[in-house]
């Protein structure tokens, strides 16, 4: 398994779509920011076939610190989930790809 960052993400979808890098990373960005606003609103983004982002909170509550036994405040918490959509199911549970020699979907690296 590779990690992909959001740079070669970018550079992946400029070469699919034939596009300045610089405006796909405009454009990508300003997604990013724009579910991020979307989720600190507290609003549910559905995006279908790929998934749902929603905030769900956590109540306050007091935990225990195991090395000295103090009992410690935990504030509410508000967390971010993310449930699959039924086309990112099928592709992630297909047959396996097979293995290359290099991980990486960028080529050239």
């Amino acid at each position: 398994m590779s990690t992909i960052t959001k740079k070669e993400l970018i550079e992946s979808v400029a070469d699919k779509i034939n596009a300045p890098r610089s405006d796909v990373k405009r454009i990508v960005q300003a997604f990013l920011d724009e579910v991020i606003n979307e989720l600190g609103r507290n609003n549910r983004l559905e995006f279908r076939d790929f998934g749902v982002f929603q905030c769900r909170s956590r109540a306050a509550r007091i935990a225990q610190n195991p090395k000295t036994l103090d009992r410690v405040p935990v504030p509410s918490r508000r967390k971010v989930l993310f449930k699959a959509g039924r086309l990112m199911k099928e592709r992630i549970n297909a047959s396996p790809v097979e293995a290359s020699p290099n991980p990486s979907p960028m080529p050239g690296k």
